[in-house]
């Protein structure tokens, strides 16, 4: 618990409004995580991957790295960041061919000046 919440309070705020979760026991503590990071959890239907799009995605990627069932704990976390790190920086077809990390820095950079057009 102390480690997810380090890492999401470690995410700009305007980034970090929400987090979609299947049913694994994984987010049991799921309301504390939320108090301490004033993130909003919701869970996806059990069953229902297609509700999960991304993150069933993500996970197939992360596959090539980390084969289902992998104990994590065998890794460093330097091992586990440079992974996050080469998958963030993988262009995807989703994006435009931009990579997660460009989208999310614009993303942000949008959230500190917003438009000031009337729509």
């Amino acid at each position: 618990m102390a480690g997810f919440t380090a890492e999401l309070n470690a995410i700009a705020a305007p980034m970090r409004q929400s987090l979609t979760y299947d049913q694994g026991k994984e987010m049991a503590r799921h309301a504390e995580l939320a108090a301490n990071t004033g993130v909003r959890v919701y869970f996806c239907d059990p069953h229902s991957p297609w509700q999960r799009g991304t993150c069933e995605n993500t996970n197939g990627l992360l596959r090539q790295y980390l084969p289902k069932g992998t104990d994590l704990s065998v890794y460093t976390q330097e091992e586990l960041d440079a992974i996050a790190d080469s998958l963030n920086n993988r262009p995807r077809a989703t994006h435009d061919w931009r990579t997660p990390l460009e989208v999310f820095a614009q993303t942000l950079a949008s959230s500190h000046n917003p438009s000031t057009s009337v729509h």
